[in-house]
This record gives structure tokens, sequence and C-alpha cells, in this order.
């Protein structure tokens, strides 16, 4: 017993770590393109509509990555799907630095995209499969942690002057990837869940009867939860800057944000298990709207710099509460496309925030209008995700019952 926990832990270490390093690269890139935008808008002599088009390609490349990543995974492999999306995103990065017009940047931050979103679902199936049902969310949030934190590395080259040549960013987010390749081959361990597996899922089952329920709730508070997101990750910095704050000053509130992140990541991940479904959709989604409002209303960079940290707490913590609820709904044959069909939806709303805002920002709404209407789809995406926390509890609760019941009735296999 004993060598095989400690044969288990050190699969979780390893997969843990290196699922991490590579969520690092991808939360640098995602940001990549709101720290280098200033430099890119006067590169390319760009406008703000043509803006909301480079920051979209990116994310809108996430989409069809995250759904055929995590098909291919649930079929092929989980680490095999995996390189190839790193290699795939390391690549393009290299491309975007090495752009010369509009459409040379647009293709190379789509294609970017389809690896960052190829990454995701796997990222999230291994770790929760080495994990286990008992670790699984403190797991996937530990390892989604390198997502913000990867964003704050972005965040603070911008603040420390280090991307004064805006294609440093993406020269970093394309050689660190390329570099990791070699040692993910060598030591990330398949999912033993995926070995293990006897057959194949085909897509419609995530509409079944079993899963439907589970399904459409995940696109909702998916979709909600990751347009709030990637508007902030995409025009915050320039809003930032057209209310007068400087480049650096932009940076460091992103840098803070993305510190928020981290804390809220790591907290909300703790508290998943501890807090009731009402109390914790509560607090993620009303910390979420009333720090969009502190945004638009702040002045002082200070109050700015406060309120980034609260968003980031509560708009990309809670974004890892949604990654490490999506894969309790699953079963092991299905779970990375479940995720990764999710994970696509909510793709749908990134691409919307930042077209949204670009939109809204032309009609001349300011900030705080941007900010505003975000409220309606917080609140839906929180209904939603109380009422998956309640059934996931009932669930456990069901399944509870019945081992108890079979326990107790002798004779019973």
């Amino acid at each position: 017993m004993p060598t095989n926990t400690t044969a288990h832990a050190s699969r979780l270490v390893l997969t843990v770590g290196l699922c991490f390093m590579v969520a690092l690269m991808e939360g640098l890139d995602l940001q990549a393109a709101g720290i280098a935008a200033v430099g890119m808008e006067k590169a390319f002599a760009l406008d703000k509509m043509q803006m909301g088009w480079i920051f979209s390609a990116g994310i809108f490349g996430l989409l069809p990555g995250a759904l055929v990543g995590g098909m291919l995974s649930d079929r092929y492999g989980r680490k095999r799907i995996l390189l190839g999306s790193v290699i795939l995103f390391g690549l393009f990065s290299l491309a975007t630095a090495l752009a010369w017009n509009f459409s040379t940047l647009l293709l190379a931050r789509l294609l970017t995209g389809v690896g960052l979103g190829a990454a995701l679902p796997n990222l999230i199936a291994l770790t929760s499969e080495a994990a286990g049902a008992r670790f699984r969310g403190r797991a996937v949030s530990l390892m989604y942690c390198g997502v913000p934190m990867g964003a704050g590395m972005a965040a603070a080259l911008g603040f420390f002057g280090l991307t004064q040549a805006w294609q440093t960013i993406f020269w970093v987010g394309g050689v660190v990837p390329l570099l990791l390749v070699l040692p993910l081959m060598r030591w990330l361990p398949e999912s033993r869940d995926f070995e293990r597996a006897s057959e194949r899922v085909p897509l419609r089952s995530l509409l079944a009867a079993n899963n439907a329920a589970a399904t459409l709730l995940l696109w909702l508070c998916y979709f909600f939860t990751l347009l709030v997101v990637y508007m902030l990750i995409n025009w915050l910095p320039m809003l930032l800057v057209g209310q007068g704050f400087s480049a650096s000053e932009a940076a460091g509130v992103m840098f803070v944000l993305q510190f928020g992140a981290v804390s809220g990541t790591l907290l909300l991940g703790a508290l998943m298990d501890k807090l009731s479904p009402l109390v914790m959709s509560l607090l993620i989604y009303t910390g979420m709207l009333l720090s969009l409002l502190a945004l638009g209303f702040a002045s002082s960079l200070n109050a700015m710099l406060f309120s980034g940290f609260i968003a980031g707490l509560f708009a990309t913590g809670g974004q890892s509460v949604l990654y490490a609820l999506a894969p309790l709904f699953y079963r092991t044959e299905i779970r990375a496309t479940g995720v990764g069909t999710a994970v696509a939806v909510g793709r749908i709303g990134a691409i919307s925030g930042p077209l949204l805002a670009g939109k809204m920002l032309a009609m001349g709404t300011g900030t705080l209008g941007v900010m505003s209407a975000s409220a309606p789809g917080i609140l839906l995406a929180g209904i939603a995700v109380f009422w998956l926390m309640k059934k996931r509890n009932n669930d456990d609760g069901a399944a509870s019952d019945a081992s108890a019941a079979i326990i107790q009735t002798p004779g019973k296999p």
C-alpha cells in the first residue's frame, strides 16, 4: 500500500507540475495581446475595431481548438494531443512576432489560439484524472493557477518596461513552450483512466438524458463568465490609458489583477468543497459584479489597483471553479470532450466580450458603460453555478446513501 501511495503521489506531482508549466505559458500568451496592444496599434496604424478583431482572433481560435482538442484527446490520449497543442501555440506565437501587416497578424493570432484552446481541456483532464475524486477540485485549481500567474508575468514585463518592442512578449511566449516539449515527452505520464477506458463515446451523448442538464448549465456559466474575463484581459489596459493612466500604470493594474486571480484561484478552489452552493455562487458572482462597477468608477491609481485585485480575485478565480467543476459531471470516456465543449462555448463568450466592448466604446458609453453591460450575464452565470453545485452535492449524497444501503444489507453483492 505505501508503495502504491508513493507512486500515485509521484505521478500526481509530475502531472500537476508539468501541466502548471504549460498553463503558465498559456496565461502569458492570453495576456500578451493586451500588453502589446499599444505597440501593435502604432506599428500597424490600427483603429479600435481592428484592435478588437486582433483580440478576438486569438480567442476565436480557442473555440475550435478546445472542441477538437477535447474530442481527439478522448480518442488518441491526453498527452499526445497536449504535446501537439504546445508545439502549435509556440510556433504561432513566434509567427505573431514576425507578422508584417494586419492580415498576417490576424492569422498568427488565430492559429496561436487554436493551439492554446486544444491545450486547456487536456490540462484539465490530465490533472483531474491523476488526482482522483478526492483531490480533483484542488488539483485542477492548483494547476490552473499557472494561467493567471503567466498573465501576471506578461503584465510584469510590461510594467518594468521590458516590452518596449511589442514583439518581445511573443518571442517569450513562443520560445519557452517549445523548450517545454522535451520535458513533457520525457516525464509527463499519460492518464491511467484514459488507458483503462474500454469504449469511445459519441459527441451526442453530452446531451443524453443523464448529461443534458449539466452540459447546458456548464455552457451557460462558461459563456458569461469568460465574456467578462476576456473583456478585462484584452480591453482594460487600453481603457486605462484612455482614462489618463500611463502604459506602465496600466500594466501595473493588470499585474495586480493577475495577482488577485492567483489568490482567487487558490482561495475559491479551497472553499469549493466547504461552502454551500448558494454561498459559493453568491460569493463569486456578487464579488465579480461589484468589482466591475468599482473599475468603472475608480479614478485614482490606488483605487484602480484595489479594484483590479478584486476583479482578478472573483473573475478569474471564479473561472477556475468552473474548470474544477466540469470534469465532475462526465465519465472518463467523454470527460475531455465534455470539458472541451464547455470551454469552446465559453470561448464564444470570450470572443463576444472584446467585440461588445469595442462596439460600446465606439458608441461613446465609456468604461463604466462597458462594465455595467456585463451585469445581466453575471447574474445568469451565478444562477447556473448554483444549480450545478447543488446538483453535484445531491448526486454525491445519493451515491453515499446507495453505498450505505449496500453495506447494511446482508447478502447484497
